[in-house]
Order: C-alpha cells, then sequence, then structure tokens
C-alpha cells in the first residue's frame, strides 16, 4: 500500500513543480520583455506602453510563441515544453495541458492590473475639472461612437456587400475607446491633468457606457433573440445612476473614508482601505450589469477627493508598474499579425476591408476631437487621437463575434487589423503631436509608470 501511494505523491509533486515553473516562467517572461523593450521605447521618446504592447507580440501568437492565450489554438513554443517537461518530470503533453489549465488564473492578474490603473486614473481626475467638462466629453463621446459606427456599417454593407448582422457587429468593435490605454499615455506625457485629458477621460468613461448598451443589442441581435427596449433601457439608467452615485459619492464618502483611515494603525492600512473601496465599486458595477472597469474608474474618483488621495496614489502605483505591465503585455500576446501577409490570397480581402475599418475607426474618434464647443482654448487634435485606441475593448468584441461564429475569415481579420492600428497609432500619433509642446507642469511622482 505504500509504494502506489509513494508514487501517487511523488506525481503530483511533479505536476506542482511544473505548474509553478510555467506560472514563474510566465512573469519571468513577460517582465524581461516588456521592461526591455519599454527602455528602447524611452531611448526613441515613444510611450513605454508601445513597447509593452511589441513584448506581448514578440512572445506571443505573432512571435515566440511563449505566451499564448488558450483560445488561439496554438502550441506553446516545444523549447519552453521540453524544458519545463526536463525539469519537472512530466511530460511535454502534459505541461500544455497544465500550461492551459493555468492561464486565466494570469488572466485575473492582467485585470487586477487595469482596475488598478483605472483607479489611479479616478484618483488622479480633477473632479472639478472632469464636471467642468461633462458637456464637452458627452459631445466627443456621442460623436466618437455613432460615426465611426454608422460609417463602418454603412460602408461595410454598401461597398463590400456585408450581411447587416455582420455589418453592424463590425461597426460596434469601432465605437468603445480603451480607457486603460488611453489614461497610461495621457498620465505618462502629463497630459492627464489637463483640458483635454480630462475631456478624453470623460468621454472614454461614457464610451464604456455606451459600448455596453451597443454590446448587449448586438448579442442579442446575432443570438436570434427579439430586441426588447426594456433591459436596454434599463442598462442605460444604471449606468447614468451609477456614474452620478459615484459623484456623489465623492463629496459625501471620502470624508467618512479619511475618519476611518486615520483610527487604522495597522502597517498597509492605507493600500488596503483603498483596495477594499476599488472591490466594492467593480463588484456594484459588475452586479448591476456595467463593466468591472467602469467600477475601478469610479472608486478612483469617490476618492479622489481624499485627505490621503497622495498616499493612495503612491502605494497603487507600483502595483501599476506590475500589473498593468502583464495587462498590456497580454493584449499583444493575441495579435496574430500574420493577417498583414498580402502574399497570402486568403488575406488580400481581410487587408482591403481592414484598410477602410482603420481609417473610418481613425476619422471618426479624430473628428470627434471637433465635435464640442469650448470657450478656452484646446488641443481637439489631442482630444481626437486621445480616443483613438480600441484596445482590449476592440479584443472583447472580437473575441464575442468568433465564439459566436459570426464572422468570416476576412471580416475577423479586418476587425483584428483595426483594433491593431488604432492600438499601435495612438501612443505614436499622440507622441508626435505633443512632442513640441511638453507636458504640463507637475510633480515627477505623479506620472502613472507603466
Amino acid at each position: 500500500m505504500l509504494l502506489p501511494t509513494l508514487l501517487l505523491e511523488i506525481g503530483n509533486h511533479q505536476f506542482e513543480v511544473a505548474e509553478t515553473l510555467i506560472q514563474v516562467g510566465r512573469f519571468l517572461v513577460i517582465f524581461l520583455a516588456a521592461r526591455t523593450l519599454a527602455e528602447v521605447m524611452v531611448r526613441l521618446s515613444l510611450p513605454t506602453i508601445l513597447g509593452e504592447l511589441l513584448a506581448g507580440v514578440l512572445i506571443g501568437v505573432s512571435g515566440l510563441h511563449f505566451l499564448l492565450p488558450p483560445d488561439t489554438g496554438v502550441a506553446i513554443n516545444d523549447l519552453l515544453l521540453n524544458l519545463v517537461s526536463s525539469l519537472s518530470g512530466v511530460t511535454p503533453e502534459q505541461v500544455q495541458e497544465l500550461y492551459t489549465e493555468s492561464f486565466p488564473g494570469l488572466q485575473q492578474v492582467s485585470l487586477l492590473g487595469l482596475y488598478a490603473l483605472l483607479f489611479l486614473t479616478g484618483l488622479e481626475s480633477e473632479l472639478d475639472e472632469l464636471m467642468a467638462v461633462g458637456l464637452q466629453a458627452t459631445t466627443v463621446a456621442v460623436t466618437g461612437v455613432v460615426l465611426p459606427f454608422a460609417l463602418g456599417t454603412a460602408g461595410l454593407i454598401w461597398l463590400f456587400h456585408v450581411p447587416t448582422i455582420l455589418a453592424v457587429f463590425a461597426g460596434a468593435a469601432m465605437t468603445a475607446t480603451s480607457i486603460g490605454i488611453t489614461a497610461s499615455v495621457f498620465g505618462e506625457l502629463g497630459w492627464l491633468k489637463r483640458r483635454e485629458g480630462q475631456i478624453v477621460i470623460g468621454a472614454a468613461v461614457l464610451d464604456d457606457i455606451l459600448g455596453i448598451v451597443i454590446l448587449a443589442v448586438v448579442v442579442s441581435l446575432a443570438g436570434g433573440e427579439a430586441l426588447a427596449i426594456g433591459p436596454i433601457l434599463k442598462l442605460v439608467v444604471a449606468a447614468l445612476v451609477f456614474v452620478a452615485a459615484a459623484l456623489w459619492l465623492s463629496g459625501t464618502a471620502a470624508p467618512a473614508f479619511d475618519w476611518l483611515l486615520d483610527r487604522l494603525k495597522a502597517p498597509g492600512e492605507v493600500v488596503v482601505a483603498g483596495f477594499v473601496v476599488l472591490s466594492l465599486c467593480c463588484f456594484a458595477a459588475q452586479a448591476i450589469g456595467l463593466e468591472a472597469a467602469l467600477g475601478a474608474f469610479a472608486g478612483g474618483l469617490i476618492l479622489s477627493r481624499s485627505r490621503h488621495t497622495e498616499a493612495i496614489q503612491e502605494t497603487v502605483k507600483p502595483l501599476v508598474a506590475l500589473f498593468a505591465t502583464v495587462f498590456f503585455v497580454l493584449i499583444g500576446t493575441g495579435m496574430d499579425l500574420s493577417v498583414l501577409n498580402p502574399l497570402e490570397p486568403a488575406n488580400r480581402p481581410g487587408l482591403v476591408v481592414a484598410l477602410f475599418l482603420l481609417l473610418v475607426a481613425i476619422a471618426g474618434k479624430v473628428a470627434a476631437g471637433w465635435s464640442y464647443l469650448s470657450k478656452e482654448p484646446s488641443n481637439r487634435l489631442v482630444v481626437g487621437l486621445g480616443m483613438l485606441p480600441r484596445g482590449e475593448v476592440g479584443l472583447i468584441f472580437l473575441g464575442l463575434g468568433t465564439q459566436a461564429h459570426l464572422l468570416t475569415p476576412a471580416l475577423e481579420a479586418a476587425i483584428l487589423l483595426m483594433v491593431i492600428g488604432t492600438t499601435f497609432l495612438a501612443p505614436l500619433l499622440l507622441r508626435l503631436v505633443l512632442g513640441g509642446e511638453g507636458p504640463a507642469p507637475r510633480d515627477p511622482l505623479e506620472e502613472i509608470p507603466t
């Protein structure tokens, strides 16, 4: 009886070793690649987030296959498989299985980075200024949603004869703005607290709300369900009430938070209390059918008027530097750049459609920068470019379409290229436009590290 038990324990130990090697190895690969390319970007006067995205491309589907989302259907690098297999004593096939099963844990870590980044963005937002630009942000958000959606959908139907539901889905994929990427770029360039930065952040939040509504409608249509106005109105009302509640709590709950924090004595009270608020807001947003990311930003807004805001920022920034890096690298790992090869006949229809979608995606968001009225001078091109990146939001739309088997290979490739193009172009164009102006005067410690 002892021998089978001993053999079983040895086998379990081998699996534990393999799983540990996989998890630790992932972080090692992510941070080595991301920080190396981030250093290159700094020396080229480019945003570091671009280096993190490129790091994901380098180690992901389009590169070395060291880090692969399971839904890509691609096997991880043989060298990595055999290395983990030889060190742990399990077979390469078992290593691949363990890799796939444990990947969701890495995705959860990356989401923590996104939520921490948005929480920090809310903390650093000048709430009075954000509310002061509310009308401009609303105009930018609505224009930046309506133009890409209408032009993209109509163009696909009339120019490329795409079926209506597919065209509507592709149009919807161009509506939202990646607030995580936008906040990171503006924070790094020192423009987060300027009027343009506040307009873009406010508009990106509203974009998320509108994007949630559009997503609900499109998924309903794609599933063959009857279009019901009631659930849509309920979603809109929930989103508006949630944002209004966050703004109200920023003036009423922050003093209570300060009172409680002043009475806590255990080490780490600032970061723990801050993350309790973050978690509560994410939970509340998800519970009423909204995105948890919106809750994270709202949590930062609520505490933006706290006396301890600067202390919270300083404790959250290292977490952002670590985990937001994981988030942006994972976006890059899922980008399959092989669809860019024009020599492959199967890619050509997708490339033509992709060029159209990319032009509409850029034009629609940039035009939104000229859609608002303002008595004060502002850089409207910066506002438009700040709304440009689709990032993880576009990939979420694409993933839903792929899972539902809605998209043709050409249209799937076109949407992917639109997401890749806007995600990479936004940091480059913003750096080009802002290069001669320099950042707003501020304490260097206040910048968001990425």
